[in-house]
């Protein structure tokens, strides 16, 4: 089996897979790689393992580790964001001489400095080739300007979410995962916009990664939905709300109360079912 190591660019970035050949590589160290934007360094989410060539598969041919990152190397990458932020500001500054309609996120040299690239955010199209022009006039290097979308954007301004706590997007989740309004639904929430949409304006990412925390998974039919009719060594009642991750239901008994009841304890009983 092949040996591989993940590195990642940026924090909660996605991750790349390279062959440490037989480098002294260990997680957390920062490494020297080549990549389809050029020479970049990253640090090493995933150490040294060994995988299966099926899985390494879809990342074929895998690009080799140039060297481990030497002090020197931090230095010149510290240097380098230093350069980006007075590269961004300048950037501004001719946006807003050109008068775009586009607003600037983020700028980052790669290592080998042979290129600046630019994310911006804008509702529409924008004819930047004058601005491209004009900047590389002043620094003097291959210009690239990325538009990302309103993910992308939170995940590098970043935040907090209604939780409370740091956004998903710019905390771990190396990808953006697909997420439907039936994630809501199947998960008993609120179909309210404002409770289930993320400072991005877009369905909260949660609502895809939690889904089976949440017990809802391809088995739904083995719990109890809502509104239900049930049976119980409790008695008979109504399903009013259902805890998936205690897996409980809130019964109200038709003998009066409500009472909190185990899910393998009931017993569903059909739309067609007539009290007595």
């Amino acid at each position: 089996m092949p040996d591989i190591v993940g590195v990642r660019f940026r924090k909660a970035g996605k991750i790349y897979y390279f062959d440490p050949l037989d480098l002294p590589i260990e997680q957390y160290s920062h490494v020297i790689v080549e990549t389809v934007r050029g020479v970049e360094i990253g640090e090493v989410a995933i150490g040294r393992r060994s995988v299966p060539e099926a899985q390494t598969a879809p990342y074929l041919p895998l690009k080799e580790v140039i060297r481990i990152a030497t002090e020197e190397d931090i230095a010149h990458w510290h240097d380098l964001q230093e350069r980006a932020r007075a590269a961004f500001d300048i950037c501004l500054t001719k946006i807003s001489q050109h008068r775009l309609d586009m607003k600037l996120l983020d700028a980052e040299y790669t290592f080998d400095s042979s290129k600046l690239i630019f994310q911006f955010i804008s509702e529409g199209r924008v004819d930047f080739r004058d601005l491209v022009r004009d900047i590389a006039s002043v620094f003097r290097t291959r210009i690239e300007l990325r538009q990302v979308g309103v993910r992308d954007e939170a995940k590098m301004i970043g935040g907090l979410g209604g939780c409370g706590r740091e956004l998903c997007c710019c905390s771990f989740l190396g990808d953006f995962l697909p997420v439907s309004i039936k994630m809501a639904r199947d998960q008993n929430l609120s179909l309210n916009p404002a409770k289930i949409s993320g400072v991005c304006g877009r369905l909260l990412c949660c609502l895809s990664f939690e889904m089976e925390d949440y017990g809802v998974t391809e088995q739904r039919s083995d719990y109890i939905e809502i509104g239900a009719y049930v049976s119980s060594e409790q008695g008979l009642g109504h399903v009013l709300s259902v805890n998936s991750r205690r897996k409980t239901a809130k019964v109200k008994l038709d003998g009066g109360g409500t009472k909190d009841i185990s899910l393998s304890e009931l017993t569903q009983l059909g739309d067609d079912y007539v009290p007595s």
